[in-house]
């Protein structure tokens, strides 16, 4: 995600300030990927999946932080409502069996998880949409009480200025107004995580896209949400739903792309293209300026960590 959040409230000038370094990192980047060598290496594949804490009866429990502190694994950490929690594998090479290692490690950490959970006397649940999740559940007191999220909720309802309007519409019809984005919590996935070297990026990223409607026609687990019978992977309108920043129709805000998206088109070059869009396309959330200076670092041969620019990007939600 980038840098750590530790206010939730910021200026017009660190905005202002943001912004600079936003483009002084896509600068970097750019230099990086000239650079010989960058990224060449085995390709490796990693993956993080995002689960439910439910109780005995399988409604989903609130205890995330809790949970979290009865385990020191690293490949634990929390997600944005209270009743989910989220497991990063660590990369494993693509060669081989990849697979095979992938299950072993999964298994491995949900084993943990599973026993932190059960000292909080919750139960670990690895499903699109709860189908129990009632509105009760949801709301502000459901929100991860850390400052990124708080920060992240206030930023969304700042610009979007108005309440969010969910409609989706299935065998049966959903229609809600919703104060924070929290039913955003109600998703939850399993990614994928390639990496390849550059050269290779956008033809890979493009073959991604290709392959996304099948594997969505063929995957769909979320038909059920608040007791609705709604699309087969009703994940993907929630979500944009749930996070629109847009604000309330008008052609002020037609010209607007929604923050949740497949893209806007091929990739013809590489990765920064796709950075860029997105500095370009989404005004920053969570203006956080760290103190390293990316083009110096890359000026004395190193490699920058890029926090804003990962920060910003952790703030639009590519579907791939």
């Amino acid at each position: 995600m980038g840098l750590a959040i530790q206010q939730e409230e910021f200026t017009p000038k660190e905005h202002e300030r943001f912004v600079q370094r936003l483009a002084e990192s896509l600068e970097a980047l750019r230099a990086l990927l000239r650079r010989p060598g960058f990224g060449v290496g085995p390709t490796t594949m990693g993956a993080e999946l995002e689960v439910y804490l439910v109780d005995r009866a399988g409604y989903p429990l609130p205890v995330n932080q809790l949970v979290l502190a009865q385990s020191k694994d690293e490949r634990l950490t929390l997600e944005l409502n209270r009743f989910n929690m989220e497991m990063n594998v660590r990369p494993s090479l693509l060669a081989g069996r990849p697979f095979t290692a992938l299950r072993a490690e999964f298994e491995d950490v949900l084993k943990e998880l599973g026993r932190a959970a059960a000292t909080q006397g919750a139960r670990v649940a690895a499903i699109g949409i709860l189908p129990t999740l009632r509105q009760a559940d949801l709301g502000k007191g459901a929100l991860t009480q850390q400052a990124r999220y708080r920060a992240l909720n206030a930023a969304i309802r700042k610009r979007r200025n108005g309440p969010f309007q969910v409609a989706i519409a299935g065998d049966d019809a959903l229609n809600l107004a919703w104060d924070d984005v929290t039913l955003e919590g109600a998703n939850t996935s399993l990614q994928f995580h390639l990496r390849v070297a550059p050269e290779d990026f956008a033809h890979v990223y493009n073959a991604a896209q290709l392959a996304t409607a099948p594997v969505l026609a063929a995957a769909g687990n979320s038909p059920l949400f608040l007791g609705k019978r709604l699309w087969e992977e009703t994940r993907v309108a929630l979500f944009q739903q749930a996070t629109d920043d847009r604000g309330e129709g008008g052609d002020e805000v037609a010209h607007l792309h929604p923050r949740v998206t497949f893209g806007h088109g091929w990739v013809r070059e590489g990765v920064h293209e796709l950075f860029s869009e997105a500095v370009a396309l989404y005004p920053p959330l969570l203006p956080v300026v760290g103190d390293e200076s990316p083009m110096e670092v890359v000026a004395a041969g190193g490699v920058p960590g890029l926090g804003e620019l990962r920060l910003h990007q952790s703030t639009v939600w590519s579907w791939n």
